[in-house]
């Protein structure tokens, strides 16, 4: 994974003060390094800056970018990648804007992603006369481009952001993976349009100011942690939303779609269905193993993780390698674990029990109150928005760890939005709900909220509308029951907003430490074809992710395949609500605090002499009582941190 960045003009002319322009893109990657800590490199043409932090997983010597292909007339070709020792502009001559002779095609390209069928697509070109002088999938990325034109994305099986310069026709192209797993933010500032991979990236572009409206405020306390796609929350920032891409040059712009979910019949029986399930799930778990350094997985016990586990496991036995594993919790948890409907069990047990089995080098990792409090603020900077509280800070911290032993990872991420493990696929009140069912409601959120804040913000209304329009665009099948029609919503709700919260989850907190974290349930390949399973296949009897359960029978010892889900842990010690509350009233005295402006301390101090109720989230799964704390905590270290004006 590494971190991309970059401009584009059509008026202004980067190399007629090119010390400046260089400067940025330097400074932009410094701004995204923990995303690439192994290299960077750069590259300024006349409208166009190309900027790159890399993190080598592929190719160590010769995956370096920007990488810069020049196509002369003979058909001829040279390659040339950049990192901190070769930055320098993309024509050969600084002073003249003449295409060489004999130079007749020239692109550029940065990107953050992996592309797991790369060497399918590598000798797929070579049988179209193409030639490679790497082995990494920048390459291949890069060359299908150019020899097949734009739809060559609709090839790829990966997650994916990535800008590609066409030189001699002056035109950007900006990429996305289908279902968001990687990130790419952009803006457009005085007649200049810039993008990075993270939303800090395009605070350093010179006159932009960041500030946060209505709309933006709306976002952060109706929706967050989550929020609309496409957009930054911030004003004037917008984000390039999944399986889309965005064409720019002198004659204007275009955002187009490459990929779209189809709803359509599904003709296999249930015994095809299983087979086909276990097929593309060994598949997609074994083509992310793709790297040439050692990988690791994290492993909770629960049955998501363990299929990736087990799968991991025994393909590296075959090679006579021991897998790393990691599973995470909370010191004191032991103690002070508190079983309810969302949280049944722990974790623990039943990851040494996949570790045993599966002969796993494991290590379980701790996390303390301090620790989570103090990566509260760390999380802002991963994100640049609020995120998921101390569920967001923990998995930073535990990726900090991670990462001083293994770079690469895969997890488990994804799974209960695609095969219906949520509680609100099952229980018939929240099936009911005309409202996310994660968030049904509006109240909690407003309740440390200052009155003259409320009365501002139209909270239920931008909820609703958001709700609303996703369930609009849910892709339909004529004919199905209303309970179908109600299930096909529910799923469509999840990938478009429960899932890519998670995904943004997962991305700024293992990036944050170099660590890459790929997420095999959510290749396209799987999704596309579990949409189209009816529910009585994937819940068959009831049984919650039934068709999961069935298509990893002989894989998995039977206690943890029929294991009843238990979401990713929480602490649950006391000590912690205390600390958070504390800070949030110290907090609430600092005359200069911006949180003073949007909550109000009598509330507060009211809501810290209630008894917390962990059984009620207010999002999702786990954000209760002490989530809504560290929230408060997390939306003024944000509005400080960024110096974000409130519109």
């Amino acid at each position: 994974m590494c971190g991309i960045s970059g401009f584009f003009s059509r008026e202004t002319s980067f190399l007629s003060d090119a010390d400046r322009w260089e400067a940025l893109l330097h400074k932009m990657n410094q701004t995204l390094r923990h995303r690439g800590p192994d290299g960077a490199g750069f590259c300024l043409s006349d409208h166009c800056g190309l900027a790159h932090v890399r993190l080598s997983i592929l190719d160590l010597e010769n995956g370096r970018q920007p990488m810069v292909e020049r196509i002369y007339s003979n058909k001829s070709r040279i390659l040339t990648y950049g990192n901190a020792d070769q930055q320098g502009k993309l024509e050969p001559e600084a002073d003249s804007m003449q295409i060489p002779e004999g130079w007749v095609r020239q692109a550029a390209i940065v990107y953050n992603g992996e592309i797991y069928n790369m060497n399918a697509l590598r000798r797929e070109l070579m049988g179209k006369g193409c030639t490679f002088s790497t082995t990494c999938d920048t390459e291949v990325l890069l060359t299908g481009f150019l020899e097949e034109g734009p739809d060559f994305v609709k090839k790829l099986n990966g997650i994916f952001a990535f800008a590609i310069w066409e030189e001699e026709k002056k035109r950007l192209w900006l990429y996305r993976d289908r279902l968001g797993v990687k990130p790419l933010f952009y803006l457009w500032q005085d007649g200049c349009l810039a993008f990075a991979s993270e939303i800090k990236g395009l605070l350093c572009f010179p006159g932009f100011s960041p500030r946060v409206t209505q709309e933006g405020l709306c976002e952060v306390f109706a929706l967050g942690p989550a929020k609309t796609i496409g957009k930054g929350v911030i004003d004037g920032v917008r984000e390039l939303k999944p399986a889309h891409y965005l064409c720019i040059d002198c004659d204007g712009q275009t955002e187009g779609c490459y990929w779209k979910l189809e709803s359509r019949v599904h003709e296999d029986s249930y015994e095809e269905t299983v087979e086909k399930t276990r097929y593309l799930l060994e598949d997609a778990v074994t083509m992310q193993m793709l790297s040439d350094i050692p990988i690791s997985t994290f492993l909770s016990g629960g049955i998501d993780s363990s299929i990736v586990t087990a799968i991991c496991a025994k393909k590296l036995g075959r090679e006579g390698k021991t897998l790393n594993t990691f599973s995470f919790d909370f010191e004191g948890n032991s103690r002070y674990f508190q079983p309810n409907a969302f949280q049944p069990s722990q974790d623990r047990p039943f990851a040494d029990r996949m570790a045993d089995v599966c002969h796993t080098n494991h290590r379980h990792l701790e996390c303390d109150c301090g620790r989570l409090i103090c990566d509260l603020e760390r999380a802002v900077e991963a994100r640049d928005l609020p995120g998921m509280a101390d569920v967001e800070s923990s998995l930073l911290y535990f990726c900090s760890r991670v990462v001083q032993h293994n770079k690469v990872t895969l997890t488990g991420e994804c799974a209960d939005e695609i095969f219906g493990g949520y509680p609100w696929f099952h229980r018939k009140e929240m099936l009911a709900l005309d409202a996310f069912p994660w968030s049904p409601v509006t109240d909690p959120r407003k309740a440390l909220l200052r009155d003259d804040v409320l009365q501002r913000l139209p909270m239920e209304e931008y909820a609703r509308e958001a709700y609303r329009n996703t369930i609009r665009e849910t892709p339909r099948l004529s004919g199905e029951s209303q309970e179908e029609a109600r299930r096909r919503e529910i799923a469509w709700l999840n990938l478009r907003w429960f899932m890519i919260t998670l995904l943004d989850r997962m991305d700024r907190t293992s990036m944050y430490s170099g660590l890459e974290a790929r997420v095999p349930f959510a290749d396209h390949r799987i999704v596309e074809y579990i949409w189209n399973v009816p529910w009585h296949m994937k819940c068959p009897g009831g049984a919650v992710k039934g068709l999961l359960r069935d298509a990893v029978k002989g894989l998995l010892p039977e206690d943890v395949r029929c294991r009843k889900k238990s979401p990713y842990p929480k602490t649950y010690h006391p000590e912690y609500e205390r600390q958070l509350g504390k800070h949030l009233l110290d907090l609430l005295s600092d005359p200069n605090a911006p949180i003073g402006r949007l909550a109000d301390r009598k509330k507060v101090e009211t809501f810290l002499h209630t008894p917390s109720d962990y059984g009620k989230p207010w999002y999702g799964q786990l954000m209760a009582g002490p989530q809504m704390l560290a929230y408060l905590i997390q939306v003024n270290t944000w509005l400080k941190r960024y110096q974000i004006e409130l519109a």
